[in-house]
């Protein structure tokens, strides 16, 4: 595995809870796109958006109400919407594999840098939060930009990061209903997918923050496990 996956690795688990639509085609590789509902433990659901390789796929595998588990990255695209370019964010699956339900479902590390000063504000239970934006590095010079949350004593510590310092960290991706005003008398519901940070560090070395020691805990497996599925 190269450093530019290393930079950036998903697992999920969940049920298909949307039709398998065809998206786009790579030099003859068709890619598939669907809605896959990862339960959380507070029984809550993030319905997250996951974009499938038709190499990977069996007869029944996409089936809506079938169980998906794959390991991937989040990756993000821009797509022209109403003349605007909008950041569109979903898991790229590299394998699909059958995983014991002691698994992590959702499960995420990611290293880059900071591409946006940090958001840092407080709700008004007083409860700290910080947003920030992610670039990281990917294959053939590409980056993805990934948006996350930062909650506690994380927010205070990633509101005084700077533009290009560097981050490693550990958390989920979950999905987040909002309401967008798009005239004075019409509001749209849309959905935000980010990553919550469970664990951050920032560093000058690869060294400082194992990232596949971090997956391995966090997905509840053992590297070995983990490196098996890669291979």
């Amino acid at each position: 595995m190269n450093s530019t996956e290393k930079n950036n690795k998903v697992f999920i688990m969940g049920e298909i809870v949307s039709e398998a639509n065809f998206s786009h085609e790579v030099y003859g590789e068709g890619f598939y796109e669907l809605k896959v509902k990862v339960m959380r433990l507070s029984g809550q659901a993030d319905i997250l958006p996951v974009t499938v390789s038709e190499r990977l796929i069996a007869d029944g595998d996409l089936k809506l109400g079938a169980h998906l588990c794959a390991f991937g990255q989040f990756r993000s695209y821009n797509k022209i919407e109403n003349g605007k370019s909008r950041l569109m964010l979903t898991v790229f699956v590299r394998e699909l594999t059958d995983v014991p339900p002691a698994k992590n479902p959702n499960s995420i590390v990611l290293s880059g840098y900071i591409c946006k000063p940090p958001v840092y504000r407080t709700t008004p239970f007083n409860r700290e939060i910080a947003d920030l934006l992610v670039a990281v590095n990917r294959a053939y010079n590409k980056s993805d930009y990934i948006p996350c949350i930062a909650w506690g004593r994380n927010a205070r510590f990633v509101k005084n990061l700077q533009v290009g310092d560097k981050i490693a960290l550990s958390g989920r991706i979950q999905s987040r209903e909002y309401q967008k005003k798009l005239s004075e008398y019409e509001v749209k519901t849309m959905t935000a997918y980010e990553v919550s940070i469970s664990k951050l560090a920032a560093f000058d070395s690869a060294d400082d923050f194992d990232l596949e020691r971090e997956f391995s805990l966090y997905t509840g497996g053992t590297a070995a496990e983990n490196r098996e599925t890669e291979s």
